[in-house]
């Protein structure tokens, strides 16, 4: 009877492989001193969450909430046009990750200041990919 449920307990696993957002930011690598290809399905939904924020900094807007919805949008389609496996899908979760918390905390922001660190740190979560990934 008890075996009945064993398969239940890999459902949190399996979940984790794409759904683990931890707050620990995970060393990237390069791919043997190169940086790691995004497969061409992914990139527009990277891109247009940095458009997003580039354009919300750039007219001065102020509701924080908003951008992190839009992003969040972005970040559903990005995950679920995956279709990367390998060490390059590892490394791109290792900087993923992080970068969903943050879209997370920014959606949380109750203060303009919380949201004003946080929106800095995803500029610089962009400008990470930018530096392992194309």
């Amino acid at each position: 009877m008890k075996l009945r449920y064993f398969p239940l307990l890999f459902i949190p696993v399996l979940f984790s492989a794409c759904g683990n957002h931890s707050h620990d930011q995970v060393a990237i690598e390069l791919n043997n001193g190169q940086k790691w290809k995004v497969n061409e399905e992914m990139k527009p939904h990277i891109e247009k969450g940095r458009e997003l924020l580039n354009t919300y900094l750039a007219e001065g807007n102020t509701d924080h909430k908003q951008l992190a919805a839009d992003i969040q949008q972005q970040n559903s389609k990005l995950i679920k046009s995956c279709t990367m496996d390998g060490k390059s899908h590892d490394e791109l979760h290792n900087w993923l990750h992080p970068h969903l918390e943050l879209v997370k905390s920014l959606r949380d922001a109750e203060t303009e200041d919380e949201a004003a660190k946080t929106i800095n740190e995803l500029k610089a979560s962009y400008e990470l990919y930018d530096q392992y990934f194309e």
